[in-house]
């Protein structure tokens, strides 16, 4: 049974990702952050959105790919969590993408480790992939990945 789904798009380099829309409070732009010692080296820190402190956390980090450039400011995609809203940093926010289950496919054997657990499955596009982001997984920060 073909069955479609929402994703909110973002990129990292030229690799475009997707979380589930319901997952999105909102997109902002850069904010400044806070930095906090002794975090896990994928939080980049604390932002104030509204009052409300949300932790900021690089995705380029949290799965193991190069830094962004200094030159270049991320944009921020907010996603409610159990624990409340968190920032995930990205390079550049694309569209809302409706995705059908027929160009679902796992993730494939040749990725490894964490970032594995971290990566849903692939939706086939018409001229590239949309890898589905498991925003539980990548909220997951154990002490191993401290500074």
């Amino acid at each position: 049974m073909n069955t479609a789904r929402q994703l909110c798009t973002f990129f990292l380099d030229d690799q475009l990702f997707g979380v589930d829309v319901h997952t999105v409070q909102e997109v902002i732009r850069y904010q400044e952050m806070t930095r906090v010692p002794l975090a896990p080296d994928a939080v980049s820190g604390l932002i104030n959105l509204r009052g409300q402190i949300v932790t900021a956390i690089d995705l380029r980090k949290r799965l193991g790919m190069t830094e962004r450039s200094s030159d270049r400011l991320p944009m921020n995609v907010v996603v409610r969590s159990d624990e409340g809203a968190v920032s995930l940093l990205v390079d550049q926010i694309g569209d809302v993408q409706k995705v059908d289950s027929d160009s679902f496919e796992r993730p494939p054997e040749t990725l490894r480790g964490e970032v594995r657990d971290m990566i849903g499955g692939a939706y086939k596009m018409k001229d590239r992939l949309l890898l589905l982001l498991e925003t539980h997984r990548v909220l997951e920060l154990s002490a191993e990945s401290r500074n």
